[in-house]
């Protein structure tokens, strides 16, 4: 004790005692610097689910192979709309990996339909069904579960049909598809009506019998055309889908048709909301803006960083989203390899560390804005981009991205690149994957855009040599009606929301820029209030956890076992977690074992399977 008092005494003598102090205090400032300079490899947070072995990976093809086929789908080759319809039919049957057999009757016989549970009628004129109307409504009759996928046209077949289907009277006239209201127990996010761009005369005018029908969809208007019903005849059921739609936005719409014909219907789903950034980080544009300048008096750098990216982390914070930043370095036309344009550090680190630090993720985007295609792109006049001299060429300048990434983000692992502008060609994604391996997905768009034949449309998938297809749904912060139609239809296909927007959307006017950042953000914020209202149990993903998801959604299958008062799910191909969408239509549920169940509306609920085999106790 008298030693320590001696030192301390001699230490407060100390002359320079105070130049000590500040000494100190430099020193640990130029620590908390050079941890920030160095990245934040001590404080990252690591991905909540990650990359399946690759033994473990399993494609969506390969899941469905195993499963027998109880359901037959009946369409006509000869028919425009059949042809139309069916290819979102299968798309739809295929991810919820229902087995399944496809009947051309343009040029194939009816088939027994006594080898079949179900049966998906994708035909309006049902002249090629014929005299077999009688087949298919006995076979019903007796425990048959039959859907009508698209809007029928009335005809002497047709009317042998109608009093089952539980309709009253019948119009040969069509009525407008102008809006879809959706029943607040039916689907995830129902209860409110959804705006139909570009509607036309597709709905099937009829009136139903109230006791014998249950309308789960119908037109937003004092007629109230009903556009999904569902009917019980004999033993079986009718489920009728008189929308007229046949699109890729609608498939939520027939999956959740399909899951009204069976007493208990069950398949797989994502389970993943996730948020993109695009060109973030990336350099700030100079200058100013018209609208900024209007609102602000400000210069785009200093929107950016006090006001826009302040209001994008709070909507974060308020939601639990986590954002996918995708990086690029510059907006030079450099397409020959070399990389003069070098990113503002400061900025690009700051801006990365934040990202990072609020739970999110980095991709990348590219050394510029020039899209992965060489020589076999023809830009076709929709575009103004160059193509690249050589994969040398492409090389050189995704290696300056990869570079800078690494030196300013160290042991942070990239995982995700998303194109720019959405193009890509071929040889420009086995480019990417060869030369990267440590790209693991590729985030193209969901939708068609034009018929330009270089977008990167996807599915949402897992290819043989195991790259993941995640693509983007709905973009921009105020979303169109065809964007709010995409985004019900995809919450009740997939359970997933995958959104994208920029950060120089307040200075574009086609992106809603003369609204003013003020307008944008409350708008932002709605949709986010719609979508976390409509569904509260969805899973904060970054880009790479939903990949992640997507690899395990993809290799599921499941099996069931009918046993009285029990349901057992066998699940196929199951690693770590499942999720399934679940519906009841003849039981309700009283326990689970091997799982668990949240309702999300109506007789629908979210299943987490924690094991292979789920048994769930019946009442």
């Amino acid at each position: 004790m008298e030693v320590l008092t001696e030192l301390k005494t001699r230490f407060f003598k100390f002359r320079f005692s105070g130049m000590l102090v500040v000494m100190l205090v430099f020193a640990l400032i130029s620590l908390i610097l050079f941890l920030e300079r160095s990245g934040i490899s001590y404080n990252y947070n690591k991905p909540s689910l990650g990359f399946l072995p690759e033994e473990n990976i399993v494609t969506k093809a390969e899941a469905l192979a195993p499963l027998s086929k109880n359901t037959v789908v009946l369409w006509d080759s000869a028919q425009a709309d059949s042809v139309a319809a069916m290819e979102e039919i299968e798309n739809t049957l295929s991810d919820m990996k229902v087995g399944y057999d496809a009947v051309d009757l343009s040029n194939s016989p009816f088939p027994d339909l006594n080898r079949y549970d179900t049966a998906v009628i994708v035909i309006s004129n049902l002249f090629p069904v014929g005299q077999n109307v009688i087949t298919l409504n006995d076979w019903v009759y007796d425990g048959g579960r039959a859907l009508f996928a698209l809007s029928m046209q009335k005809n002497i077949y047709v009317s042998v049909l109608e009093s089952a289907l539980g309709i009253e009277e019948s119009s040969w006239d069509y009525a407008h598809l102008e809006s879809i209201y959706v029943d607040e127990n039916f689907m995830v996010g129902g209860g409110r009506s959804f705006v139909v761009e570009d509607g036309y005369d597709s709905v099937w005018a009829v009136q139903l019998d109230g006791q014998k029908t249950k309308v789960h969809a119908w037109i937003d208007n004092e007629s109230k055309t009903p556009l999904i019903w569902e009917t019980n005849h004999g033993k079986g059921k009718y489920v009728v889908y008189n929308l007229g739609l046949c699109e890729k936005v609608v498939r939520g719409f027939y999956a959740a048709a399909y899951s009204l014909l069976e007493d208990v219907c069950v398949y797989p789903v994502i389970n993943a909301s996730t948020f993109y950034l695009d060109d973030f980080p990336s350099q700030i544009p100079q200058g100013s803006s018209e609208y900024i300048t209007r609102d602000y008096g400000a210069s785009i750098r200093d929107f950016y960083v006090n006001i826009w990216w302040p209001a994008m982390m709070n909507h974060a914070d308020q939601y639990g989203i986590k954002y996918t930043g995708l990086a690029i370095t510059g907006y030079d036309d450099n397409v020959d390899g070399t990389t003069p344009t070098k990113p503002d550090e400061g900025t690009f680190l700051n801006f990365g560390n934040m990202l990072l630090r609020q739970g999110g993720e980095i991709g990348y985007h590219g050394y510029n804005h020039q899209p992965l295609c060489m020589g076999e792109c023809d830009y076709e006049g929709f575009y103004d981009y160059k193509t690249w001299d050589s994969k040398a060429a492409m090389k050189g300048a995704f290696d300056s991205l990869v570079d800078v990434c690494d030196e300013l983000f160290p042991g942070v692992d990239m995982s995700l690149y998303v194109p720019p502008s959405n193009i890509m060609s071929s040889v420009g994604e086995d480019f990417l994957f060869d030369t990267y391996p440590h790209i693991k997905t590729i985030s193209g768009i969901y939708f068609p855009d034009g018929d330009f034949k270089f977008n990167c449309t996807q599915e949402f998938d897992v290819l043989p040599d195991g790259r993941v297809y995640q693509p983007r749904i709905i973009s921009s912060c105020v979303l169109t009606p065809f964007m709010e139609l995409a985004l019900v239809s995809e919450l009740n296909m997939h359970y997933v929301n995958c959104h994208f927007t920029h950060p120089d959307d307040a200075l574009d006017p086609e992106r809603g820029a003369e609204l003013g950042w003020e307008t944008l953000s409350k708008h932002f914020g709605e949709y986010l209030d719609y979508l976390y209202t409509s569904a509260p149990s969805i899973r904060n993903f970054t880009g790479s956890e939903t990949s992640a998801a997507v690899q395990r959604y993809a290799a599921l299958n499941v099996k069931k076992e009918d046993a009285g008062d029990k349901l057992v799910l066998h699940i196929g191909n199951f690693y770590d977690e499942g999720y399934f969408f679940i519906r009841f239509n003849a039981d309700s549920y009283e326990s689970v074992k091997g799982g668990s169940l949240t309702q999300l509306a109506g007789n629908l609920y979210l299943l987490k399977a924690d094991k292979e085999t789920v048994t769930i106790n019946l009442k």
